[in-house]
Formats: C-alpha cells, structure tokens, sequence
C-alpha cells in the first residue's frame, strides 16, 4: 500500500540532528496539529529542506507518512522571521513560546488558530513594535483559552462583582476575586489593576486581530505578565527550561 502523501504549512518549533545530516523536527501545522517528522539531508546545506527545516522557520512541507512517523519529502521556506536573530533576547522568548506551543497543542484535524497566534507573536517580536512582555502575555492566555484552560475573567467568582478598585487573581483556580471576597491567606492569589485586568480581558475574549491591536506598558504591563506566567505554570505543573533561560537575559 501507498504512504499517504499530504502538503500543509507549519512552523518549526524544535529541531534535532540525526546522525550527521538528518533531522527531526516538531511542527506545528495548519490541519494536523503538532507533528514530528523526519527530514533527511537536511544539514547539508546544499539540501533546498535546510532552512526550510530550521526552528522558527515557516514553511510549506510535502509529506508522506511512514510507518511510525512523518517524513518531509521536499520543504520550502515562506517567512524566517530574521529579524529574532539579531536579538538574543527576542530569540528566547521566540523558543520559549515554542516549547509552550509544543506542550499545549494536540495532534488535531483543525489547528490553524493556533498557528495564526504564534505567527503573530514571532512576527511583531521579529519587527519589535510590541513590548515582549506583552506578547508572551497574550501568547499564554489565549493558546491557554483555546486548549480549555480559559480562565474566569468576566466577574468575581464569589459575589460577581466585574471590577473593583483592585481585583484579585487566584492562580490555582484561575478566578477573579474583588477586594471584599475573602480569599484565605494561603491561597496564592496575584492582584490586578482595572488596567491591568481589562488587558487579560482583551486577549481572551475579542478576535486575535484585537487582541493584537492594543498596548500596554508600566506596573499594569508587570502585573499581567505575572498573572499570565504564574497561571501558565500551574496549569502545565512545571516550568519550562526555555523560560528559565529567557528570565535570566532580563538580570
């Protein structure tokens, strides 16, 4: 029988070399998910899969189907994202953000949502006109939303209050509480600004081009980075080597 041959386009999340010119590549794409596929040669740089199968590259793939993996048969790039590698800072988060696709994405029919999310990210982290920061931030919440880990912004969990002067984001149950709702004092909670929380609103719930269209800066900007990244880890149970590394370029 026939290996079943398909053409798609994904990103390249991480890459491993195989012997002296092969490589293994886990790729996020548009109508399969998150796939591992095996592309031979590619090392060489004669090779047209070269760059094509290198981390953060965006390209086309032709495919076939092995018996325990993919196997990418011809491979053209379509956006490289240059623009990362002369920053090693934007670089990291790129990877970072990545590993957490990785984590989070199944291997599913229709993943194109989530392809468009990280496009975007890498391409305004590639560009630098949005504070990375705030980028990772969206990154995190809404592949979170879209995996069902959506957390409750819309009112306080206990009385239903929609703002107060602060309100309260409680990370192991990622709920709202205003300031009036007791919370117990051992319940690790992060505490939001109405700024700061109708930021973490705007990345959940409007159309990823929205999502987009806004900025943000100052303590506001701290508070929903912290909120983003401690609900990331909790609902992962770990954190991530990436993320350790991109933390230790900001010292």
């Amino acid at each position: 029988m026939a290996s079943a041959k398909r053409k798609t386009r994904g990103l390249i999340l991480r890459e491993m070399t195989l012997g002296e010119s092969d490589r293994l590549v886990t790729v996020l794409t548009e109508d399969m998910g998150v796939i591992r596929a095996f592309a031979r040669r590619a090392k060489n740089l004669s090779d047209s899969k070269n760059a094509a199968t290198s981390l953060l590259c965006y390209s086309r793939l032709d495919l076939y189907q092995g018996r325990e993996r993919y196997i990418i048969n011809s491979a053209v790039p379509i956006e490289a994202f240059f623009g990362l590698r002369s920053d090693i800072v934007a670089l990291s988060l790129g990877q970072y953000l990545c590993q957490f696709t990785e984590e989070l994405v199944p291997e599913a029919p229709d993943s194109s949502e989530y392809l468009r999310l990280i496009l975007n990210a890498l391409h305004f982290l590639s560009e630098g006109t949005r504070p990375p920061e705030l980028i990772k931030a969206l990154v995190e919440l809404r592949m979170l939303s879209a995996s069902g880990f959506m957390p409750n912004l819309v009112a306080c969990a206990a009385c239903g209050a929609y703002e107060s002067q602060r309100m309260f984001f409680r990370v192991s149950k990622g709920e709202l509480y205003c300031k009036d709702c007791y919370l117990p004092k051992s319940t690790p909670v992060l505490g939001l600004s109405p700024t700061a929380l109708r930021a973490m609103r705007q990345m959940v719930f409007p159309t990823l081009e929205k999502a987009f269209a806004f900025t943000l800066q100052g303590a506001p900007l701290r508070e929903l980075s912290e909120a983003a990244e401690a609900y990331s880890i909790n609902v992962l149970q770990k954190r991530l080597k990436t993320l350790d590394f991109y933390h230790s370029l900001l010292i």
